[in-house]
């Protein structure tokens, strides 16, 4: 990756030491960035990050750091969200597409365990367990085995697509719904390469961010945590101008 602003630099932890982007390096190119949103300063660090001349450059760069809150937007950011988390409905299709791929892969005489998510996927499955027995301390083992037995094939497909895929990962269910599955256990606030085996080089940290497949996914923005949703609900209260437009 490219670094033209020397952005990059050691945050030493503990015993050990880790590479970061650090935003100041960009203070002699538009100034102050405390007048930024955070959620603005997050995106930032992402391009700071994956800057290739390419599909980041130093003028995606340039234009982010000089945003102005009055200004139309004009330039598109090209954001490379840390992990992606799907819940079932949406999710299983993804699995469906990436085991076709390597068909594909196969068929033209390639090596089908080349096809793997680019990011850290992490697939809930939510909203599963009906409730066909109650009222007593056994239920909830009752209603999660009646629901292992009528979606059998399907967990065992995503059970397979948790062993044959690099970086996928599958919460079974009866653990919770997507949002707080998220919230309470997924969340990293700060992540790091380790964590993605598509990487190598030395260790990166930056700011834990994600894209989801649930409406709710942007409720992780109460850790602090930057979630973008592909399919959000209607906010009850308009949303500010500063948010609106990141």
């Amino acid at each position: 990756m490219a670094n033209s602003f020397g952005a990059r630099s050691t945050l030493r932890v503990a015993d050990r030491d880790y590479e970061m982007y650090r935003l100041d390096a960009l203070q002699n190119h538009c100034g102050s960035l405390s007048r930024l949103p955070f959620s603005l300063r997050i995106l930032l660090e992402n391009l700071l990050r994956t800057e290739d001349g390419s599909a980041v450059t130093t003028d995606d760069i340039l234009a982010l750091a000089n945003w102005q809150p009055r200004d139309t937007p004009m330039r598109e950011v090209a954001f490379t969200p840390a992990r992606v988390i799907l819940q079932d409905f949406t999710g299983v299709p993804c699995v469906v597409d990436l085991a076709a791929m390597r068909d594909a892969m196969a068929a033209m005489g390639g090596d089908p365990s080349l096809i793997n998510p680019l990011q850290p996927v992490e697939l809930v499955i939510d909203h599963s367990v009906q409730v066909d027995a109650y009222g007593s301390e056994a239920a909830l083992l009752i209603n999660r085995e009646l629901e292992f037995e009528r979606n059998r094939e399907r967990y065992a497909f995503l059970r397979w697509g948790q062993t044959a895929f690099q970086n996928f990962k599958v919460v079974p269910p009866g653990n919770g719904i997507v949002h707080q599955v998220n919230l309470e256990y997924l969340a990293r606030v700060v992540f790091t390469s380790d964590e993605n085996p598509r990487t190598s080089g030395p260790t990166l940290a930056y700011p834990d961010t994600l894209v989801g497949t649930d409406s709710h996914t942007t409720m992780i923005n109460g850790l602090g945590v930057l979630g973008w949703a592909s399919a959000v609900s209607r906010p009850k209260q308009p949303c500010s101008a500063s948010r609106s437009r990141c």
